[in-house]
């Protein structure tokens, strides 16, 4: 690059071209088609035994049964109502919470994470998040101009740190006089942990703590939640309180849940307690729908709504998904028994896509594994491994290699 040819503004001038995961794909797909022997756990999409993308009958019905001039149509700025009055019972049952939020359509999940970042946060702020998270949060944060916090999420026996998340929410607020706090539970990306009732009790009482004396916001990143385990919304109730005195926002996504990756239907959902601060919020993020993707795609948002809304779609869709959940309820299952067999320290692991094995040096961790032809995402201290793209008999050699990766760097 000759800088002084460069028309770029700086700040963009040497920003990477790709994501690091889809680069690692891209490599496994590579050495695959030679060939050889390839285990491809990087890549966050639920994969059958035969390697091919798990898709959902029902879901690619109702795309298909869409009108195609409705399809064709601009959707509204926010979304059509019937599609965010869906999303919303979808997130947040039928409560109170429900009555209490409003919601826009966005692009995705990721969609939905950018508008809390910038309605909710001025330039130069930071979000706060565990330190194990998902890597875009920090590129929303950094393209926004804004940044990322973290706090040790994990305690040595294994719980989520809340005196240290309590602390830092302070330390934020103290720093910046407000606070915008990012979960991603249940199956947390990347360690596959989930919170449990009490430990969503804990979140709930500190949050309502913050939220008497600063402005907070607290975003529940839903990607997972069809995969938890039972009591995994837990969150609902617990957290009901902190929503009286906190904005609570829901990231929901239908690229998971009805494992259409490649649609980018999901909504940001907000609980606000004030009806006038209700209309505010519903404007900014409406406002934002406008300043980024402008409509989002409206066969989508059609498609999702029905299969949200009518009992009998509904119904064959829950068919459809246990059959996914049973798919990678049987790898977690495997990985649980095969890492203990081998040796490997993970946080507790009940479901979800991810899991991520700790390890004294991620990077060198990956690169061992990866010279097996096996291939997971290196972290500070740890890799991600996708057992959503791990056939079931695959998963023994995954848990053998990564062993003895983890011991070659000393772990």
């Amino acid at each position: 690059i000759r800088p002084h040819h460069l028309r770029l503004i700086s700040e963009s001038a040497a920003r990477p071209g790709d994501d690091p995961i889809f680069t690692l794909d891209a490599e496994a797909r590579r050495r695959a088609r030679g060939g050889e022997k390839v285990i491809n756990a990087s890549l966050g999409a639920l994969l059958t035994e035969e390697g091919e993308l798990a898709v959902m009958p029902t879901v690619t019905e109702a795309f298909r049964s869409v009108d195609a001039a409705r399809a064709a149509s601009y959707a509204p700025i926010a979304g059509d109502p019937s599609f965010l009055d869906a999303v919303r019972l979808d997130a947040l049952g039928r409560g109170e919470l429900a009555r209490r939020a409003v919601a826009v359509a966005t692009a995705g999940g990721t969609g939905a994470i950018h508008h809390a970042v910038v309605n909710y946060l001025d330039p130069g702020q930071a979000l706060l998040t565990t330190s194990y998270y998902w890597g875009p949060y920090r590129i929303i944060a950094t393209h926004s101009r804004r940044k990322v916090r973290t706090f040790p999420m994990l305690t040595d026996e294994g719980g989520l740190d809340l005196a240290a998340f309590e602390s830092a929410l302070e330390s934020l607020i103290a720093d910046q006089g407000r606070a915008l706090v990012i979960f991603n539970f249940p199956c947390h990306n990347p360690t596959g942990y989930t919170l449990d009732a009490e430990e969503w009790k804990q979140v709930g009482e500190i949050l309502a703590r913050a939220g008497r004396s600063a402005p907070v916001a607290f975003l529940l990143d839903l990607a997972y939640a069809h995969y938890g385990a039972a009591g995994s919304d837990a969150w609902i109730e617990a957290l009901a309180p902190a929503a009286e005195v906190c904005d609570l926002l829901v990231a929901w996504s239908a690229s998971k849940s009805f494992a259409q990756y490649g649609a980018r239907v999901g909504s940001l959902i907000a609980v606000v307690d004030d009806e006038e601060d209700r209309k505010a919020v519903f404007n900014a993020l409406s406002y934002s729908c406008r300043g980024t993707w402008s409509n989002c795609n409206h066969l989508g948002l059609l498609a999702i709504t029905r299969l949200l809304t009518e009992p009998e779609i509904a119904q064959r869709v829950a068919v459809d998904r246990r059959e996914m959940i049973n798919l990678l309820g049987n790898r977690v299952e495997a990985f649980n028994r095969e890492a203990a067999r081998v040796g490997l320290r993970h946080p507790r692991y009940e479901g979800g896509f991810f899991v991520t094995v700790f390890t004294p040096d991620g990077p060198a961790t990956a690169a061992a594994a990866r010279a097996e032809g096996v291939f997971v995402v290196p972290l500070e201290g740890a890799v991600r491994v996708a057992l959503c793209s791990t056939p079931l008999a695959d998963v023994p050699r995954l848990s053998e290699v990564l062993g003895r990766a983890v011991k070659s760097v000393g772990g």
